[in-house]
């Protein structure tokens, strides 16, 4: 997948990706059943993403009511997001993109990651997608130890709902 700029009101770029049940998702699967909110996030077990995945489990009832699945992607591999995702009861689908290719698609990979010297990881950011698979909110975080604005993700969610 070529790198492009993503931008509010282009088209998300697709992506299939396995989840901890070893099952493909893609973004077309997806948006066809509903508004998607992508999470990606640097490292699974640190301190920050812990802090955002269980934020958005903790408001799962809100996402729900305004029509959206959240999905959240790193470039850990399956079997350490599976116990993340066990360990933190997270109730949504935690995708591997051990490859790189969709956060690069989505501009939101550290080439050269602060921490420890390493190498491509995902930066964290927020994207609603809707479902003609349009992107409607974009929040790429240069500071790692931030998390998104939910309340600009729930924002974007109500837009789109009361434009239908």
């Amino acid at each position: 997948m070529a790198s492009s700029k993503v931008s509010v009101g282009s088209k998300a770029p697709e992506f299939k990706l396995f989840n901890t049940q070893k099952q493909e998702i893609s973004l077309t699967d997806l948006t066809s059943k509903s508004n998607v909110v992508i999470l990606f996030f640097p490292l699974a077990f640190t301190g920050t993403c812990t802090q955002e995945l269980c934020s958005a489990r903790d408001d799962i009832a809100k996402y729900s009511k305004l029509k959206a699945t959240i999905v959240a992607i790193s470039v850990d591999s399956l079997f350490t997001l599976e116990k993340f995702k066990e360990e933190q009861k997270l109730p949504f689908d935690l995708l591997s993109d051990f490859n790189k290719d969709t956060a690069r698609a989505y501009d939101s990979l550290y080439e050269e990651f602060p921490a420890f010297n390493m190498k491509g990881v995902t930066k964290r950011s927020a994207f609603v997608v809707d479902q003609q698979g349009v992107i409607r909110h974009i929040e790429i975080l240069a500071d790692a130890s931030k998390i998104p604005d939910f309340q600009k993700v729930s924002q974007a969610l109500e837009e789109i709902n009361k434009s239908k």
